[in-house]
């Protein structure tokens, strides 16, 4: 009889930690869903302002069409994207196209006089920057779910029901090997 009582004490705890190790999981992917989330509300702004910033552009830099292309296809793929991760990946290429832009409005000084396009500027920096605070909340919420993931012991549960470990939302490469290179000064 008490042995019997025990199993089922045992039995009964192993089902309530294997609860507590999904409803931990469950909550940690929900976070990660969420801090996303706050990351498409920047990009969406960031997305409205890009095409008023590029119209502003045109009437400057009319030879840079090229590079006006770029962003505004960039800005289409982004938002035609639906899975986070190629959201990730067009969201990075077009902060590549982003920063391309900027560099060559470097010698535009009219358009960068003009009041409209600093407003503009401004307003994008801003994003960037609340873009930026974003996307480092996501990555520590992704680190913190795929750490349960990956760990022992829930990673028995995760397997079981289908948690997989789900990317950052870091530099490409690309990008990286550009930040390594020491800055050029012209005079």
């Amino acid at each position: 009889m008490t042995t019997s009582i025990v199993i089922l004490v045992v039995i009964a705890l192993l089902v309530i930690w294997c609860i507590s190790l999904y409803n931990t999981l469950v909550k940690l992917r929900n976070n990660r869903d969420n801090a996303f989330a706050n990351i498409d509300v920047q990009l969406k702004q960031r997305h409205d302002l890009i095409p008023q910033l590029v119209a502003t552009v045109k009437g400057y830099a009319t030879h840079e069409k090229e590079l006006l292309e770029r962003v505004t296809e960039a800005r289409a793929k982004a938002m035609a994207c639906t899975t986070t991760s190629s959201k990730v990946e067009a969201e990075n290429v077009l902060s590549q196209a982003l920063s391309g832009l900027r560099v060559s409005l470097e010698a535009y000084p009219d358009l960068k006089a003009n009041q409209n396009f600093m407003q503009l500027q401004g307003e994008i920096s801003d994003i960037e920057n609340k873009l930026a605070a974003s996307r480092r909340f996501f990555n520590s919420t992704t680190k913190e779910y795929n750490n349960s993931v990956q760990t022992f012991p829930s990673n028995i549960i995760a397997r079981m029901f289908g948690f997989t470990q789900q990317p950052m939302f870091d530099i490409p490469i690309a990008d990286r090997a550009e930040m390594d290179k020491a800055p050029e000064i012209k005079f």
